[in-house]
């Protein structure tokens, strides 16, 4: 295959519309490997198939769209495993930035008792939830607090907690940007994979009908058309379970 079917094939898989895209049902490794079987196995019967309708340009399309889809599934794989890397660190990191964000929070509600706009304006940046308010409560009560050293130094508050708490709503940010990247329902990079793994089904999907048309009553060849993963699922008889494609 070329440089030039490979973008060709690219721009195929980005123009395919979101409500007509599949997600794949087992594992893109198994799927990717019975494909690329299946493309040794046509190339074979590529006379017999011919008469079924199926070219030995489209056989060909096989390994093209296998291609592309191997290099989604790897830039996939790499942002989930990054994700997920991003997601425990920021679990650890989240339960010393929200102790940080209740002892502001405790500390200001004092300094501030007898300046009620002030103790208003504590209230107000506590009334939200969540992790993303939660770092922002981190940056809004750093700069109240740079403004009113005056009335925090003498509780006995360090002050220096001011700038800590600064530095962790910049990090928290961003580890919590990382952690949710890979989780979004709509995240390009799996649904650029998604997409792949569309265009490579309808190709080998209709190769696979075909062979079953031909073969019929050729077991010894039939065999080559039908996909092990299932079989054996079949085999099994149990559950489905969840596949980490």
């Amino acid at each position: 295959m070329t440089e030039e079917q490979l973008t060709h094939c690219k721009a195929q898989v980005a123009a395919i519309p979101n409500e007509k895209t599949i997600v794949p049902n087992m594992p893109c490794a198994i799927y990717l490997s019975e494909c690329e079987t299946l493309e040794g196995w046509a190339v074979k019967d590529k006379e017999k198939l011919a008469i079924g309708g199926i070219s030995v340009e489209r056989i060909a399309e096989i390994g093209i769209r296998a291609t592309v889809l191997r290099t989604y599934q790897s830039d996939w794989i790499i942002l989930r495993r990054t994700g997920k890397d991003a997601e425990k660190e920021w679990k650890a990191f989240a339960i010393g930035a929200y102790d940080l964000c209740d002892e502001l929070k405790h500390a200001f509600r004092y300094a501030f008792r007898n300046e009620p706009e002030l103790l208003g304006r504590v209230n107000e940046i506590a009334q939200g939830t969540g992790d993303p308010d939660m770092i922002q409560d981190l940056k809004t009560y750093s700069q109240l607090g740079l403004k009113h050293q005056n009335l925090l130094s003498p509780i006995g508050f360090d002050l220096s907690k001011l700038a800590t708490a600064d530095e962790m709503s910049d990090q928290g940010a961003n580890l919590l940007a990382e952690s949710n990247g890979s989780k979004l329902k709509g995240n390009e990079t799996k649904v650029l994979r998604d997409k792949a793994y569309t265009h490579l089904k309808e190709v080998a999907d209709q190769v696979r009908a075909c062979g079953k048309y031909i073969f019929w009553k050729d077991k010894d060849r039939l065999v080559g058309y039908q996909s092990d993963y299932w079989k054996k699922k079949k085999t099994k008889s149990k559950p489905e379970e969840t596949v980490e494609a």
